[in-house]
């Protein structure tokens, strides 16, 4: 009989130091007394309160410091494909104007997360969940964004809250003097790309780890808007804990990890996989949304301690808009992480000469069969600038139209007419033509392809993002087309792609409403033809590239 062993207490998810740079945001709200020989910190709701609007404002705008190197590293990269550094650029061309503080980096702001770890000694009034949600609040009510969060009336009938509550708020209990906070604004592109997998064992080696993975990672594809963080946790205690810490390491929270495991049974991250997982999100090809390297900018595994007749696995990523930020408050004050406010210095010096200017410009005013005969000329991941009018149509609206199609109606000619453009703007500022106004998930559509085009509508998609066999199938049924838009980049296509904005049909869905818009040398790729052609399906498990070349490996 094995000997008893010894109590042994580890965190299961023992981070080291912070070396976290943080801004002072204000002293005030905060005191400190003593009482039964130690000394509480107080903190007042209003701390509280302004610390997490001013989060979910810097998180809207701003991007850390080494988020953007890694862009600008796209860019140095001699292996790096054109379409690589076409979407870098373009992402640190709208992290320049989003920083201004006025354009969102995305038009999906977001649903507002915030974790908080309160220090036994540590006293407030109580209500902390209400200060922070006021704080959520009044970011997106007085700032340009979105309000996304959906309230359920009954199990099939739901209302937009008008004002993005309620926040996702999980506060716990922990040691020491100080409050601390993670804020993340997460998008549904990036939330819908989190997945758990119950496995076995049997994928506890090298070689059926990395198979299973290139299989999972494969099917991520681009909706969530790459170069991704990729977080992969291997284990758990439950199922929950696993895609929780999933979220917490694409966000780099947990960087700070152990890097070997022991006895005891505590996380770590193991950095040799992390190398050999990166290596694989590169030869993939599907690159920055639109072929290449750059699928991801770096990967984090964590393994875990779990019981021994479950094995989860979960992936999870952060996106091209990666909005997270620390906060602490404590006897100096309240402060909060210090984002990169000059993101230009990361822009190169020069542009012209680091892109493949081979681009096809498309008329879209065009009569539609014109627009079809045009782009038929070209293969799949050529590389478009478009100018003229699109027709805005998401979610709500394409249920509708669905509707008047069902009860024989006709399909609406302005989507027999134009292009339909997936997407959903955030609020206009004052003095702009538009919103952030980037593109929406195009999957979420799929299921509409066939019957619209069936009924001369929907020919011509712009969105982001892979789709269905079934969309390629009707694509080359009906002579149709999908276009991939960076996703990302919504500032940068508010101010300098979007002449104006006009609703259509069905103003009462407010952002969901079917719109009218003019653009003016908008950027997309052609991702599925009028011949069965899928550029997502084309790339083979031993295709990588070099440039903008794809080769075979040779391993």
């Amino acid at each position: 009989m094995a000997a008893m062993p010894d109590f042994a207490y580890s965190d299961l998810l023992p981070l080291g130091a912070d070396p976290t740079p943080y801004r002072l945001v204000t002293t005030e709200g905060v005191s400190t007394f003593e009482a039964g020989g130690r000394r509480f910190l107080q903190v007042e709701p209003e701390a509280l309160r302004l610390l997490t609007a001013e989060a979910m404002h810097d998180i809207s705008h701003y991007l850390r410091p080494a988020h953007l190197a890694q862009l600008r590293r796209i860019l140095d990269d001699p292996e790096a494909s054109p379409n690589d550094r076409f979407v870098a650029l373009d992402l640190l061309k709208n992290a320049n104007i989003s920083a201004g503080g006025v354009l969102p980096m995305c038009q999906d702001t977001g649903t507002a997360i915030v974790m908080g770890k309160r220090g036994q000694q540590v006293l407030t009034a109580g209500g902390d969940e209400e200060a922070i949600s006021r704080g959520v609040y009044d970011a997106y009510t007085k700032l340009n964004l979105r309000y996304s969060q959906m309230a359920p009336l009954t199990m099939w009938d739901e209302r937009n809250t008008g004002s993005n509550l309620p926040a996702q708020i999980e506060l716990y209990a922990t040691d020491g003097d100080a409050y601390k906070f993670l804020y993340m604004a997460k998008g549904g592109g990036s939330a819908n790309k989190s997945f758990l997998y119950q496995e076995t064992k049997a994928v506890l080696n090298e070689a059926g780890m990395l198979a299973f993975l290139e299989q999972k990672i494969r099917s991520l594809g681009t909706a969530a808007c790459p170069p991704y963080h990729l977080a992969i946790v291997v284990g758990g205690t439950s199922a929950e804990f696993a895609l929780k810490t999933a979220k917490y390491a694409s966000a780099h929270y947990l960087d700070s990890l152990p890097t070997e495991g022991s006895p005891v049974g505590h996380g770590f991250r193991d950095l040799e996989l992390e190398q050999k997982v990166h290596e694989l999100t590169q030869r993939i090809g599907i690159g920055a949304q639109f072929g290449g390297k750059y699928f991801c900018h770096d990967v984090r595994v964590v393994r875990l301690p779990r019981h021994g007749a479950s094995c989860p696995v979960a992936i999870a990523v952060s996106c091209s808009a990666d909005r997270q930020a620390l906060g602490k408050i404590t006897a100096e004050g309240v402060f909060l992480e210090q984002l990169e406010r000059d993101p230009a210095k990361y822009l190169p010096e020069t542009t012209d000469e680091q892109l493949d200017d081979t681009v096809v410009r498309v008329d879209l005013d065009r009569p539609m069969s014109e627009i079809r005969a045009e782009l038929s000329k070209h293969p799949v991941k050529t590389r478009l600038s478009l100018t003229g009018t699109l027709v805005v149509a998401r979610d709500i609206a394409h249920a509708k139209i669905k509707e008047r199609l069902d009860a024989g109606e006709g399909m609406p000619q302005y989507l027999r007419d134009h292009p339909v453009y997936y997407a959903g703007p955030a609020k206009t500022p004052e003095g702009y033509a538009s919103g952030s106004f980037g593109p929406t998930t195009a999957g979420r559509m799929d299921s509409y392809v066939q019957q619209f085009q069936a009924a001369g509508g929907s020919m011509v998609m712009l969105a982001k993002g892979n789709r269905s066999q079934q969309v390629t199938d009707a694509c080359a049924e009906h002579g149709g087309f999908y276009l991939g838009s960076i996703g990302g980049p919504a500032a940068r296509l508010a101010q300098d792609c979007i002449r104006k904005v006009e609703v259509l049909e069905y103003a009462e869905l407010g952002m969901e409403a079917v719109w009218r818009i003019e653009v003016e040398d908008f950027p997309a790729f052609i991702v599925v033809d009028d011949k069965g052609n899928d550029f997502f399906t084309s790339l083979t498990p031993s295709q990588t590239f070099v440039g903008s070349i794809p080769v075979r490996s040779r391993s």
